[in-house]
């Protein structure tokens, strides 16, 4: 069994990764650290695994475990692990934006490796510590992946890209209360979402040179090519990105490089029929339609925020680092109605 301890499993990603991980065949959950809910029933915070449980949480944190798992906010990664000596063989998969970006990957003498499987699948499988990505990211990097690999992403890519509410995270905001979510919607950071940073420099991983190396500060490079205008959606939970490139390629030639590039991920799908968010709430799935418009290529994907834009995805990550089918915990069912 893997002996999984969890920080910052109180909020969203911590939840999430819980609901996933008390089923999953080979893993021991040690701890699940929550300063303030110590003694607490997992139960009495994430009230829907009553039945499901019996842990509780924990103020405890040691070093006991295979693999440590880092649900806290984008800063506190960082500061948890300088604080905190974490042993030798311990994994680490940290959920926060810390070690993203390939100018903070350094941790002691090693790296933390990007950890999106349809990019970086063999160096995730010989990592020991992994840089979740981030929800958008996840969603418009799988969106574009197969054009970069072929050398063919133009100077101008167009994204607009919806969210659910739990994207905010779990503390109260003037943005998330109910009164003011309810059928409504709204932009935010566009041009200037902190994602652009990690989705540029991973394109630029398949398509060299597609990151700028104009002057200036690396989201200002990325803004050049991709202008990204995020939303604020009145549901819960999952992304739904529409983006449009200029491509040569037909229809038909689109859709057989993203099934040719996708055939080996089990968790992304593309389909040819027009798709919907609640194919993919409550699944670790990324869901992507082509449409060939004139000289536009249309590109649709669905994710679900919570699962494969974060927990998911991070165990996915797990059973690939100690050598388990991807799948393992993760064959999840969407919620249709």
């Amino acid at each position: 069994m893997i002996r999984v301890g969890i920080v910052g499993s109180a909020g969203y990603t911590g939840g999430e990764l819980l609901r996933v991980l008390i089923y999953h065949p080979e893993v021991e959950i040690v701890f699940a650290n929550s300063a303030s809910n110590a003694g607490n029933k997992l139960y009495e915070v994430h009230n829907d695994l009553f039945g499901d449980t019996e842990l509780t949480f924990s103020s405890d944190f040691h070093s006991e475990i295979d693999v440590l798992f880092l649900c806290v906010g984008h800063g506190d990664a960082r500061k948890f692990l300088d604080a905190h000596p974490i042993g030798a063989a311990v994994k680490i998969i940290d959920l926060s934006q810390d070690y993203r970006l390939r100018a903070n990957t350094a941790y002691q003498d090693k790296h933390f490796v990007y950890g999106l499987p349809e990019l970086n699948k063999e160096a995730i499988q010989a990592a020991q510590y992994i840089a979740n990505p981030g929800c958008f990211a996840t969603n418009i990097q799988l969106a574009l992946l197969p054009l970069a690999g072929k050398g063919l992403l133009p100077d101008q890519i167009h994204v607009n890209a919806t969210t659910g509410s739990t994207g905010a995270g779990q503390k109260p905001g003037a943005t998330t209360h109910f009164s003011w979510r309810n059928n409504n919607l709204s932009a935010y950071k566009s041009f200037e979402h902190q994602h652009l940073q990690e989705i540029s420099e991973s394109l630029d991983q398949l398509q060299k040179g597609f990151l700028p190396a104009s002057e200036g500060a690396l989201l200002q490079r990325a803004a050049e090519k991709i202008n990204f205008v995020p939303q604020r959606g009145d549901f819960a939970r999952g992304i739904f990105s529409a983006i449009y490139v200029d491509s040569g390629l037909s229809e038909d030639e689109a859709y057989a490089l993203y099934e040719t590039y996708y055939a080996a991920h089990p968790f992304t799908h593309v389909s040819r029929q027009n798709i919907d968010l609640k194919q993919v709430v409550n699944t670790n799935k990324s869901i992507i339609h082509l449409e060939k418009h004139g000289n536009k290529l249309l590109i649709l994907n669905a994710t679900d925020n919570l699962l494969k834009g974060a927990s998911g995805q991070a165990v996915q990550n797990m059973n690939l680092m100690f050598g388990l089918d991807e799948r393992t915990g993760l064959n999840l069912k969407s919620i249709g109605f």
